[in-house]
């Protein structure tokens, strides 16, 4: 029952110009995205990692690295080519103004499954392999720092609306519905249940309750230990919400 937060890089010069940067080398944080991921740090400064996990693209490990030096304690982030951006093919470094006249641009905003692109991937293959490592990192941070775990995932817009997709339950055709902003925080708590998005697209806001709660002595067992073990059905009513950690 580990928690998995979902972090776009931060805004880059290709964003900010309209080019579809793919995988391109060498894309960087603007002075935009390095604030937007400074922001984002201290967001997540509060809260204690596990882990954090990031795609090899400079602009991914840009933003990373300000998450890990936010924190109180030492922590190094790794790569892992399953959170790497959609191949985008011959598509990738052209103009999105462009792009938007080609034949194939219906089919990504209606039918996104049925598209591969020229030279590249499939989006069917992209999404399969970003949620299978979303949900092997999450089973391996639960593992080995137990149910009350957060850790971080740095990645992509069109990966992290997939992850989000397939957390919610909907076809990848419905994924255009989600909007990933830089920078932007998305929550989602994986159980043997189901996932549970507890978050998506946020900018700002208090994180705090995301720390464990400390342990307090009652009846053998710490309160921390209860919440770890509580019930992962879902509460009929929205039950009463997570409790700041200040509180």
């Amino acid at each position: 029952m580990a928690t998995a937060i979902l972090v776009r890089h931060g805004r880059t010069t290709a964003n900010a110009t309209g080019v579809l940067a793919g995988r391109t080398t060498g894309v960087k944080l603007d002075e935009v995205g390095r604030q937007q991921a400074s922001t984002t740090a201290e967001r997540l400064g509060v809260v204690p990692l596990a882990a954090v996990v990031t795609s090899p693209l400079e602009r991914c490990r840009q933003t990373a690295a300000a998450i890990v030096g936010a924190q109180a304690t030492a922590l190094k982030p790794s790569t892992d080519r399953g959170l790497l951006e959609c191949d985008y093919g011959d598509w990738q470094g052209e103009q999105l103004k462009v792009l938007v006249k080609h034949a194939l641009w219906p089919a990504i905003q209606s039918q996104p499954s049925s598209v591969t692109f020229p030279g590249g991937e499939s989006m069917v293959a992209m999404s399969s392999r970003a949620i299978s490592s979303i949900r092997r990192h999450d089973a391996a941070v639960a593992a080995e720092h137990g149910d009350q775990a957060t850790w971080v995932a740095v990645s992509h817009g069109d990966v992290i609306k997939a992850i989000v997709a397939d957390a919610l339950g909907m076809h990848l055709d419905l994924f255009q519905r989600i909007n990933i902003d830089p920078a932007s925080v998305t929550i989602i708590r994986y159980t043997s249940a189901r996932p549970y998005v507890l978050s998506v697209n946020t900018h700002a806001g208090d994180l705090s309750w995301l720390r464990p709660a400390p342990p307090t002595k009652g009846k053998g067992r710490s309160r921390s230990r209860a919440k770890a073990s509580a019930p992962t059905d879902a509460v009929v009513g929205g039950g009463a919400g997570p409790v700041p950690a200040s509180a």
